[in-house]
């Protein structure tokens, strides 16, 4: 299972793919099952230069009451700052940051391996 990822170039912000738009919460992001699919959104993403940064796909697996990011990276960007537990996406609370909190893996994702071979 695959999600869409990327850094929304006018501010930064870690964003998710659904349906054709960018989304902040990881918890809307689209889940693709299949890989034909998943590499189509990234490949109509990669051509929207002047909104992103970057995107790639993320490897995602279900855990209990949903599904996460496999890396520790990937949660980490989902959640946001880890500095503090009041800043970013974190501060929200909720089911869906409970999720992301109590996710393991460490493993990095294939799309950000992939991305890094391109350099």
């Amino acid at each position: 299972m695959k999600a869409l990822t990327a850094n929304r170039l006018d501010d930064g912000e870690v964003v998710f793919w659904k349906d054709g738009a960018w989304l902040d919460r990881f918890i809307e992001a689209q889940i693709f099952h299949d890989e034909a699919a998943a590499e189509a959104a990234e490949a109509h993403a990669k051509g929207q230069v002047t909104l992103l940064v970057e995107p790639y796909l993320i490897d995602v697996e279900p855990v209990d009451g949903g599904v996460a990011p496999v890396s520790y990276r990937e949660r980490l960007r989902a959640l946001g700052p880890t500095n503090k537990p009041d800043h970013g996406k974190q501060a929200e609370g909720g089911a869906a940051v409970e999720i992301l909190l109590h996710a393991r893996g460490a493993a990095r994702s294939t799309g950000r391996v992939n991305l890094i071979k391109r350099k």
